[in-house]
């Protein structure tokens, strides 16, 4: 059985304190994503960045000094269209930093592909593809850079390529919407 990871797909980061065109249009390539691993009868989980009131005295909060995704708020939700795409039991990982250190417990040993899409490209995406792939060395780890979005374009293409060396297979299923001509 193969493995979507739907990373912070979070109001704050489509159209929130740290939203962005290039993440808002992004939004229908991930639900299609979704939608088609539940027809094909794949597991999909969600992670969920969460950040307590005190966000500001955190060490994140000293380098990022925008208040997100702070637990039960509006923002910290993910948008009802994307939950929707999936299963009402599909699990829901709330994270307190970048990369989540339990998948080595929640994945398992076997050889089915984990996929990843969501956001940010280039700060939790990539640091969840690289934890995954440390712990599963021998196991295709993918990422679709169509249904992912950076702090910027220029940083989304560096988090891919740094993936890509890191041998993250890139795929691109539907071209970036943000670069459609």
């Amino acid at each position: 059985m193969r493995t979507l990871i739907v990373v912070d797909m979070q109001k704050d980061f489509i159209d929130g304190a740290l939203g962005s065109k290039e993440a808002a249009k992004i939004v229908s390539n991930v639900v299609r994503k979704i939608k088609k691993y539940v027809k094909n009868g794949d597991k999909v989980i969600f992670t969920q960045d969460t950040h307590k009131k005190n966000y500001m005295s955190t060490r994140e909060g000293k380098y990022l000094p925008v208040p997100h995704c702070i637990k039960d708020t509006d923002g910290w939700t993910i948008p009802e269209k994307i939950r929707k795409a999936a299963p009402e039991d599909a699990l829901v990982i709330e994270k307190p930093s970048f990369g989540y250190t339990g998948w080595k417990k929640l994945l398992k040993e076997d050889t089915d592909p984990i996929e990843l899409i969501g956001l940010c490209t280039d700060i939790c995406v990539v640091s969840n593809a690289l934890t995954i792939k440390n712990l599963f060395p021998e196991r295709d780890i993918l990422v679709d850079a169509s249904c992912c979005a950076g702090v910027s374009p220029a940083s989304h293409d560096g988090a891919l390529l740094t993936m890509k060396c890191c041998q993250v297979d890139i795929l691109n299923e539907g071209k970036e919407p943000w670069r459609e001509s």
